[in-house]
């Protein structure tokens, strides 16, 4: 493992309320859309902010809905809620009417802020769906405000604020699953700054170096593993991307000297098919990926490619997290997740029935450590055991060094005739084909065997035949019945807004 940063008298941070201070003022603090604030002008405009938000009746413990995109306004607004007291809700930019209802309504959110227009879309629109007959009492708009109020006009002289308690409840994340509304998952101010800590030192990540937000900041992954919110704690860089696209964001790796990023392995793949064409260096940077099978033709192009050192994570929300370390041999990372992030964490691997699992076997995934929650904003006793393990839905196998190796999700089975097919299992074996690009694996009804396999696949240039990826697998020694059964081929596979492979759409896309 790889020297923790450096400690500084800075990093003394009890509570997110204090990230951005105490750091030297004239240090860049954020790079967003080509304009550069230091940490004075952060700190000052997150002390402003507050004041703003408190003259507007805000308090201490009050929920207030935030939907904005990578920027400089998304962090600003962050920290001036923290220092209020007032919890965040980080709704993802690519929600829409039914998701930013469910979360004004589900935390009682007395506040919504909103950028105006992205990518065409005008998010005031939105707002005016979703706030009639809601506890909504003001709308703040990043940009143009339209009829509401601009969160620009906040701007009042500080005013003494009590200093939030480390077990007070500091933001409220979204539950990252592939179908369904998200859950509100309650991190507190104390295990946040914990998780910042502790994914800063996995990764050698220090005041020197240069955090890449090239996924959406609102997302766990990118805001604290150690994220956006880990750089602005350690008083490092933070440079907000629009997009990942390669044509954005490997200008500003070179321009910016980042070191650390986080992707999906879909987007990581993109990055190394795209690498030659735009002469993209990126040695010295550390690409975090997660969330998604990680194909290992794609791991082993990274180092070659693009010149980066790859770690690879199990992660959520809930607070588990587990990784390989940077000075890892390439391959373990393409093998498995490594080791979990706390010494304190506890795994345990069981069967349906909550048994433990041999040593080596496959077993449903429960955890429970430091950071990991105990219970969801909304009561959900069926996601934990009795003593407080939460169930991930996660299947995974422990190698002898305590390394651990997802293997899918407990529902992520076919069943074909009775015989179980492993969806992840699948993925993966196809992902390895020279023609497939990304693929998704769905179940698709079948009146004589009750389930069929369906492969969903985005080529990368002449698509393969049915026929061809059967040939493939099963001259792999793949049994015939995991062998697909259908093939669809499509341009982009569809994802939910927190980046993973949308299962719900893909269904209706093989036309299950």
């Amino acid at each position: 493992m790889p020297p923790g940063p450096t400690t500084r008298p800075a990093d003394t941070a009890r509570t997110l309320a204090d990230l951005a201070r105490g750091h030297d003022p004239d240090r860049t603090a954020v790079v967003a859309d080509g304009t550069r604030s230091s940490y004075g002008a952060l700190d000052s405009r997150a002390d402003r902010l507050a004041a703003g938000l408190h003259g507007l009746g805000l308090r201490s413990g009050d929920r207030v809905v935030v939907q904005l995109p990578n920027g400089a306004a998304f962090a600003e607004t962050l920290l001036a809620c923290f220092r209020l007291g007032v919890v965040p809700v980080l709704a993802l930019a690519a929600h829409r009417r039914a998701e930013l209802a469910h979360l004004v309504r589900a935390s009682a959110a007395v506040a919504l802020v909103v950028t105006d227009v992205v990518a065409g879309f005008d998010h005031r629109d939105l707002a005016r769906e979703v706030v009639p007959g809601t506890g909504v009492r003001h709308v703040l708009v990043a940009g143009e405000p339209g009829p509401f109020t601009a969160l620009a006009a906040l701007d009042a002289d500080p005013v003494p604020l009590p200093a939030p308690d480390p077990s007070d409840p500091a933001l409220l994340l979204l539950s990252g699953g592939t179908t369904g509304l998200p859950k509100l998952i309650p991190r507190t101010h104390g295990d946040y700054t914990a998780q910042l800590r502790a994914s800063a030192a996995a990764m050698g990540f220090d005041r020197d170096g240069c955090y890449l937000a090239a996924l959406p900041a609102a997302h766990n992954a990118a805001l604290g593993c150690p994220g956006v919110l880990g750089a602005l704690l350690l008083g490092a860089k933070v440079v907000f991307a629009r997009t990942p696209s390669p044509d954005e964001v490997f200008g500003l790796i070179a321009r910016e000297g980042v070191t650390l990023t986080t992707l999906m392995p879909p987007l990581l793949a993109l990055w190394v098919d795209l690498a030659e064409a735009y002469a993209a260096d990126l040695s010295g940077v550390v690409v975090e990926v997660g969330g998604a099978v990680l194909d290992p033709v794609t791991a082993a192009r990274v180092g070659p490619v693009l010149g980066a050192r790859l770690t690879h994570w199990f992660g959520m929300a809930e607070g588990p997290l587990a990784c390989t370390r940077p000075d890892d041999p390439p391959e373990r990372a393409a093998a498995c997740c490594g080791t979990p992030l706390f010494a304190a964490d506890e795994v345990r691997l069981v069967d349906e029935a909550d048994r433990e699992v041999p040593p080596g076997a496959v077993g449903r995934l429960l955890w429970r450590g430091p950071t990991t929650i105990r219970a969801y904003a909304e009561p959900d006793d069926a996601a934990f055991t009795a003593d407080g393990f939460l169930r991930t839905g996660d299947l995974a196998r422990r190698e002898p060094d305590g390394s651990l190796v997802i293997t899918g999700r407990t529902k992520d089975v076919v069943n074909r005739a009775g015989e179980k097919v492993s969806v992840p299992e699948l993925e993966l074996l196809l992902a390895a084909h020279p023609a497939v690009r990304g693929v998704g694996v769905v179940a698709v009804p079948d009146a004589s065997l009750g389930e069929k396999t369906c492969a969903v696949v985005v080529a990368r240039e002449a698509a393969p035949t049915l026929e061809e990826l059967r040939d493939y697998l099963s001259g792999g020694g793949l049994a015939a019945f995991k062998l697909p059964d259908r093939l669809v081929v499509v341009d982009a596979l569809p994802h939910t807004p927190a980046g993973k492979l949308d299962r719900r759409a893909l269904a209706l896309v093989a036309g299950a």
